[in-house]
């Protein structure tokens, strides 16, 4: 792996330096007015620095290569006693050597499992045995060298599915299933975390080179997996189609719609009644991968587009509405309230990657990079000459998530990593973990220090009927100065400024993670 790759990406992720600091309680705003932007608006802060490099970065990036098994781990404090299920996640660890000009995006998956009951943890890792990683390995070599390019694929890789699986996973089926945006999932098993199936296609139901969002959200109502794959007519189209999996596996409903262009479309938001999506200028390069580089570049040139059409239809209803040119990534929550829809994400001003090269040749903009929490809003009926944005929270958080049975209808928490954002810009900030109320507007920080990187968190409730925000906040802390020598810390989700409540204690690094999934027990096959 290219050093550099991995330094600008870690730039951009959890754990940079903070952006303006604000004291907790400022949202809204108050939050828009003391980053300089105005309250509503259709643009994006554009902060006056790039993001700069914390001590508290890196580790949930930093590749291990090897499968661990550790029953029985050590543990610090109690773990509470209606703690019990799996904590999932997976992350890009780069089986061999990257090409120079690839980005860390296209490392092999590395799945793992903190796997919690009656008091004890055992902690496993394992490969994603995709049919790419099985063909690599097969060949001792990478035949997949550039990120999403076939044109620079060995012979040997005709045929195969290129997925690297190395994003996200979701229960279904008594399986986990471990993602990446341009494949289907390949299919584990829950408590041993081997390979069933390389290529999982919900029993046929999803074709074979479909893509599958790492991004899938679980309604609250029926349980069922909403989901979507861009690409959807071929290489390059501007076409994306939406499905929805009941918890027995059958495709319940499916649609097609065009898009403005090819763009890059990592999440979405889907509430009750529609389905949003975002389309961001980070966009499919043809003449870039002829050359051959990667899939995307930034074009300032194309606006953003916001669009949205009713859930269970034909896709004809969609509406777009358009922004400038600027970016959001990762999903908190979404609503609908009074006639309007309500997307709550993280955005940037510009390209949230700075490492993927920008269309007209320009240096990357860290200004333009810098992630915080924001509501993109408009009128359902479409009329209406844009989007508006409102910054909710001026921390850096690139990776939001909530209590994920909150997925489609109006929720209250957000959870985050960042760095603390009392730090001035260009200085070492510690890292954090952040409760937001989006209902009050405000905030509560557990400080880790400047010698730990904090991987993206998740809410683990109580219980299947705990109240919203009832529950822990577990992630993993990789320990900068004991050899990335990691544990997993378990807060209070409801007091998270008192800190850790219980640590897991590895005597190793813990695998890479880009995004995490709770399990509760009772969603374990009997």
């Amino acid at each position: 792996m290219a050093d550099q790759d991995r330094r600008d990406f870690i730039r951009s992720a959890v754990g940079a330096a903070a952006t303006v600091g604000v004291a907790a309680g400022l949202t809204g705003n108050a939050v828009a007015a003391a980053a300089g932007a105005p309250a509503i608006t259709d643009t994006v802060t554009r902060p006056a620095h790039g993001p700069a490099r914390s001590a508290g970065t890196g580790g949930q990036f930093s590749p291990i290569r090897a499968e661990v098994t550790i029953l029985d781990c050590n543990i610090e404090g109690k773990l509470p006693a209606d703690l019990n299920g799996g904590f999932y996640a997976t992350g890009p660890d780069p089986q061999y050597p990257m090409r120079q000009g690839n980005i860390i995006f296209d490392g092999e998956g590395h799945a793992r499992l903190f796997r919690i009951r009656n008091g004890r943890v055992d902690y496993r890792t394992r490969w994603v045995k995709s049919e790419r990683f099985v063909a690599n390995d097969k060949a001792r070599a990478q035949l997949f060298p550039m990120y999403r390019n076939p044109y620079m694929d060995d012979p040997r890789a005709k045929g195969l599915s290129r997925s690297t699986a190395n994003t996200h996973v979701i229960n279904h089926k008594g399986l986990i299933l471990a993602l990446k945006e341009d494949s289907p999932p390949v299919a584990m098993d829950l408590n041993t975390l081997e390979t069933v199936d390389p290529v999982y296609t919900f029993d046929g139901q999803l074709p074979r080179d479909r893509a599958f969002t790492a991004h899938p959200k679980v309604c609250s109502k029926t349980g069922n997996i909403v989901a979507f794959g861009y690409e959807a007519d071929g290489f390059g189209s501007a076409s994306v189609a939406f499905f929805e999996i009941d918890k027995a596996g059958k495709k319940v409903w499916e649609t097609k719609i065009p898009v403005p262009y090819c763009g890059l479309l990592h999440d979405f938001a889907v509430t009750e009644n529609h389905i949003a999506l975002f389309v961001v200028p980070l966009a499919f390069d043809p003449e870039q991968i002829k050359r051959g580089g990667i899939h995307w570049s930034w074009d300032k040139t194309l606006k953003s587009h916001l669009g949205w059409f009713r859930r269970y239809g034909d896709g004809k209803d969609v509406k777009w509405v358009q922004g400038p040119a600027q970016s959001g990534t990762h999903t908190m929550g979404a609503f609908e309230d009074a006639g309007r829809i309500h997307f709550d994400t993280e955005m940037t001003a510009g390209s949230p990657f700075p490492f993927m090269p920008n269309k007209d040749g320009s240096p990357p903009d860290l200004p333009g990079s810098v992630s915080t929490i924001y509501r993109i809003s408009a009128n359902l009926s479409g009329k209406t000459k844009g989007y508006e944005v409102k910054q909710l929270y001026a921390l850096q958080a690139p990776l939001p998530k909530q209590d994920d049975r909150y997925n489609t209808m109006p929720y209250r928490y957000g959870y985050a990593a960042c760095p603390d954002p009392t730090v001035a810009l260009g200085e070492v900030a510690g890292s954090c973990y952040a409760r937001m109320d989006v209902q009050n507007g405000t905030y509560e920080l557990w400080n880790a220090g400047p010698k730990v990187s904090l991987a993206e968190p998740v809410f683990a409730p109580k219980s299947v009927n705990s109240r919203e925000g009832e529950g822990y906040l577990l992630g993993v802390a990789y320990n900068l100065d004991q050899n990335l020598r990691s544990d997993l810390v378990i807060l209070d989700a409801e007091r998270v400024k008192d800190g850790p409540i219980a640590r897991v204690k590895l005597p190793v690094q813990a695998s890479p993670q880009v995004h995490g999934w709770w399990v509760r027990e009772d969603q374990y096959p009997a």
